[in-house]
């Protein structure tokens, strides 16, 4: 079994090459050219696939869970599609794309709403089953400490300018690069308790910042900083970071819900 670490291979050609079972992290494989290929049962996770071209596949048994732009099925845009019918599934979706102050309020409402009925599920729990992960996703406790990472940058550090707001139970995404100072602890077992501490301290700094929001506040451009995500020479509007909350509050709790159904079964 040969290991390649730290290496440039840019160029090189494989042929007639068996890699079953290999695994790639963090690989750059830009303008890769991947021809007469058996990929089943591949596993692919937090990819960026801008401008890929699939030409001739067959794609059977798959699942796709991601943002769609611009997402071209043998000639149909299929990203508005999955979009209308997500919402048909779940009115409360559309609600998540709010354009005023009182979009957001409502919309955070809803989200508070839903992950309380999640947390109530979860509680019925053994406190063990809440650090499993499944399919090597999340455990629900990571979940609820991304979720408390994902508020502390957009809002604590790039709405409230606050340079340094993480918390030692912060969690970044796997793929993340790395920030000096900034908490990533991906093994840490922090009680449900604990965890929720943290994620109420700060659901309760979203509420206060929709509560007094404006018209122009929305508008108002703001800029991360201090180290970390977002990247502190970017400028944002108020009203695309709150979008990120809501949107990130939203898919996770999905996610959280599958995999609580996914443990009853092992329970």
């Amino acid at each position: 079994m040969a290991d390649f670490h730290e290496q440039d291979l840019s160029g090189s050609r494989f042929e007639r090459v068996k890699l079953r079972g290999a695994t790639f992290h963090q690989v750059l494989l830009n303008d890769a050219r991947i021809h007469d290929a058996d990929l089943s049962g591949i596993s692919i996770r937090g990819a960026y696939l801008e401008k890929a071209r699939f030409r001739g596949v067959e794609m059977v048994d798959m699942e796709i869970y991601g943002e769609l732009q611009n997402v071209t099925v043998n000639g149909v845009d299929i990203g508005p599609l999955v979009e209308a019918e997500l919402n048909r599934q779940m009115p409360e979706r559309a609600k998540m794309r709010p354009a005023d102050p009182a979009g957001f309020k409502e919309a955070w409402q809803i989200l508070e709403r839903l992950w309380q009925e999640t947390v109530e599920r979860a509680r019925t729990f053994p406190e063990e089953a809440l650090h499993r992960s499944v399919d090597d996703e999340w455990s629900f406790i990571q979940t609820l400490r991304h979720l408390s990472f994902a508020t502390a940058s957009w809002v604590n550090r790039t709405i409230l300018a606050e340079a340094s707001p993480w918390d030692p139970l912060d969690l970044p995404w796997d793929e993340a690069p790395g920030w000096e100072g900034i908490p990533w602890d991906r093994d840490a077992r922090p009680s449900l308790d604990e965890a929720l501490a943290l994620r109420a301290k700060r659901q309760a700094t979203v509420r206060e910042v929709i509560a007094s929001l404006t018209d122009d506040q929305l508008r108002s451009e703001v800029s991360p900083v201090g180290p970390g995500w977002p990247e502190d020479t970017r400028v944002f509007e108020v009203e695309h970071c709150l979008h990120v909350v809501l949107s990130e509050e939203w898919e996770h709790r999905l996610y959280a819900e599958r995999d609580l159904t996914a443990l009853e079964k092992e329970i």
